[in-house]
């Protein structure tokens, strides 16, 4: 999926994510022969996948965990005045063997999983947040935070302002997590957070199980007809692989809206791979409808525990919307003209189809289609032509990389000496601007059976000057591998997505703290994709464009009015993008602001209750469905997006208004990029990230930029 960011993996010191293990467990000795019985002696830190295996995980995790609750107990246990060096940087030291494993574990467990590690990932989810409780949960570390903060009130201890940070949002994360309450709510806090823990875990495996089962069989290759060349090898490559020799296998992406109902002309076939996408987890032996309705009942029932009405309200407390009714306020601006928009689309789709087929209704499966067909019309310039000048290693290193030398003074080099987690993944080593070595970026492409849906960042070694760590970050795309020989060539979403991601490498790789639970994208989840979104500007600018949009074959540049029109086209399709987006924002609302009795008790009531919170919130339009329905919104019941998935449209609100900085300051500049990472990528989660913003802009953020690059003028503002 386009804009999604790392999945919740653990930060020892970071906030709410699950991460370690049980009060009570012993510490076993870890064979030396682990390979995570030491730090890695790789460059950067870089996990030593030559020798990780399946079965080094548990012992290393179980031994981490005791580690880590031992090494707080020496805290918590200290007879001395509590001081930054002994309480907040013992911390932030603590738990470094667990961190090490959960990083992998958790990078190896979503990108390329298997059964085995599926059921440890199930297995240990619940000992993961017992451990994060016994620590959270602990009234005597809580007490010398509160001893800490009392001589900062008093004016008897003056901190750093990232020390100052690190202590209020510390505080915040104990309180947050019930520290407060009494002996009988954290009992079933702890319960509660134990089985969120594991149906989260379980919602995630059995999305991944019911789209790789939901891929479209195609025997017939006329039926394929409109499907280019390499996207026609790779689903024969896919279906070889899945045992379908002489076939071709239309494998499914994350969201609803397929890439393959942008060519495919065959309107059976569209319609077919259309229905197989939205029935995902609606049923049969991947049905999600009961985990996702109990995960929706335990997170009202925790929130109400910790003193809210829903957990929407728990979560937008701790972002920078700071109110469940901040963001509705936002999404319910911005929905009707996003409405209106669509339905004009509509509306010259639907004669494009009538032309081929009078009478027929636009239906959802037509949209991607016909939407392209009016495009190339009236752009003279259609997907299918503009692919085979979008070429994944010519993007890569012409477009991003170039960006980034451009803005930052960057540069890569490809280090064919380390391996990663899977033959398809690809190791860069970046150098700042003296040629000292920054850090590793790790790029893995390639859609796989083993890697789940969408795109996003991971972090596999945080930076951190207390900890004399530098970066190591990684990049997950799904994109379909071509057959061995033969370019793999992009769709320009693909293009921007890969863009957007490495805006999350950026804030990982330029991040410049001290502490690790401060290290780049550890910031609200609503402030986190801020940066990326920023970072799409490049693949537009038109130098930048221009030196990656070359043919594969020919070498040949992109014609330079092919290039002014895409650009001039950029706001096509703004209706249905926006409207697909807000109804998944608005859904994910939904569901979390029902209190536990609320909640539907019957699966089959799944369905209805979406349609309902969709016509509710005005954005019920068939030929337009939600980007994510319930049961396949792995954001929202798995990934760490639960009630945070507006984060997306908040973030752009600062992204949108960065980007007429930019052009305020004349763009691509050296100048420009090194501001931007001083005031905001460079500092991490060691500030309040409005106050970055603020910082970076010299005020608050201005929702216009926003409404005219969606073009959503029309919308009511407050």
């Amino acid at each position: 999926m386009r804009r999604l960011a790392r999945p919740a993996v653990p930060c020892i010191s970071g906030d709410t994510v699950a991460w370690v293990m049980m009060r009570d467990m012993k510490r076993e000795p870890l064979d030396p022969e682990n390979p995570f019985a030491a730090p890695s002696s790789l460059p950067y830190g870089l996990p030593d996948y030559t020798r990780i295996r399946t079965e080094h995980y548990r012992p290393a995790i179980a031994y981490g965990m005791a580690e880590h609750r031992a090494q707080v107990e020496v805290i918590a246990t200290d007879p001395s005045e509590p001081t930054v060096e002994n309480t907040l940087v013992a911390l932030e030291r603590a738990g470094r063997t667990l961190q090490r494993v959960l990083v992998a574990f958790f990078n190896q467990s979503s990108a390329d999983s298997t059964p085995e590690l599926d059921a440890l990932e199930e297995e240990v989810a619940p000992q993961l947040a017992a451990h994060l409780d016994a620590i959270h949960l602990d009234a005597r570390l809580f007490a010398r935070l509160e001893a800490l903060d009392a001589q900062v009130r008093a004016g008897e201890l003056t901190l750093e302002p990232d020390t100052a940070w690190l202590l209020e949002r510390t505080r915040t994360t104990f309180v947050r997590a019930g520290v407060r309450l009494d002996a009988a709510a954290q009992d079933r806090l702890r319960e509660l957070n134990a089985q969120i823990t594991t149906l989260a875990t379980v919602f995630g495996r059995e999305v991944l199980a019911a789209t790789n089962e939901a891929a479209v069989l195609v025997t017939d290759e006329a039926q394929l007809d409109g499907l280019s060349q390499d996207a026609r090898s790779a689903a024969a490559r896919a279906a070889a692989e899945r045992g379908h020799e002489g076939a071709w296998l239309l494998e499914l992406q994350l969201p609803t809206s397929q890439p393959q109902l942008v060519t495919l002309r065959d309107r059976a076939l569209r319609e077919r791979l259309h229905r197989a996408s939205v029935g995902r987890g609606l049923g049969g032996a991947h049905d999600t409808r009961a985990t996702l309705l109990e995960l929706a009942r335990l997170r009202a029932e925790r929130a109400q525990l910790l003193g809210y009405p829903h957990h929407a309200a728990y979560v937008a407390a701790d972002a920078t919307a700071k109110s469940a009714e901040a963001v509705e306020d936002i999404l319910s601006r911005l929905a009707p003209a996003a409405v209106a928009n669509a339905r004009s689309e509509a509306a010259e789709l639907t004669a494009a189809l009538q032309q081929d087929e009078p009478g027929a209704t636009l239906e959802a499966w037509d949209w991607a289609y016909y939407a392209e067909r009016v495009r190339a019309h009236a752009r003279s310039l259609d997907e299918t032509a503009l692919r085979p000048y979008l070429e994944l290693d010519r993007v890569l290193h012409e477009g991003v990389f170039r960006a980034a030398t451009a803005l930052y003074g960057l540069t890569f080099a490809e280090r064919t000496d380390l391996v990663g987690y899977h033959p398809d993944v690809r190791v860069f080593e970046v150098f700042d601007t003296d040629g000292s070595g920054l850090g590793l970026f790790l790029a893995d492409y390639w859609t796989r059976e083993s890697k789940r849906g969408g795109a996003w960042m991971n972090n596999l070694v945080d930076q951190s000057t207390l900890l004399g760590e530098p970066p190591v970050v990684v990049n997950n795309l799904n994109i379909p591998k071509p057959p061995d020989g033969q370019p793999t060539l992009l769709t320009w979403d693909q293009v921007t997505t890969m863009f957007h991601e490495f805006g999350h490498a950026l804030h990982g790789l330029l991040s410049a703290v001290r502490y690790p639970s401060q290290s780049g994208t550890e910031v609200p989840r609503d402030f986190v994709e801020y940066p990326s979104q920023v970072n799409e500007i490049w693949a537009w600018e038109p130098q930048v464009l221009q030196a990656f949009a070359v043919h594969h074959e020919t070498g040949e540049p992109m014609p330079g009015e092919w290039v002014e029109t895409l650009l001039a086209g950029r706001q096509d399709g703004e209706g249905f993008r926006t409207t697909e987006y807000l109804a998944a924002a608005l859904l994910d609302q939904a569901w979390y602001r029902l209190t536990p009795a609320e909640v539907p008790t019957d699966p089959e009531q799944v369905e209805a209750f979406e349609a309902a919170a969709l016509e509710r919130a005005g954005v019920a339009f068939a030929p337009v469905p939600p980007r994510y329905r319930s049961a396949y919104f792995n954001h929202v019941f798995s990934s760490g997006y639960s009630a945070g998935y507006y984060s997306y449209i908040w973030s752009e609100v600062l992204d949108a208004d960065t980007v007429e900085w930019f052009r305020e300051n004349d763009g691509l500049r050296r100048e420009n990029g090194d501001a931007f990472r001083a005031k905001l990528l460079g500092r991490g989660g060691s500030v309040d990230p409005m106050e970055a913003f603020r910082d970076l802009r010299g005020r608050d953020p201005q929702i216009e930029p926003l409404l005219v690059r969606r073009g959503l003028t029309a919308a009511v503002q407050a």
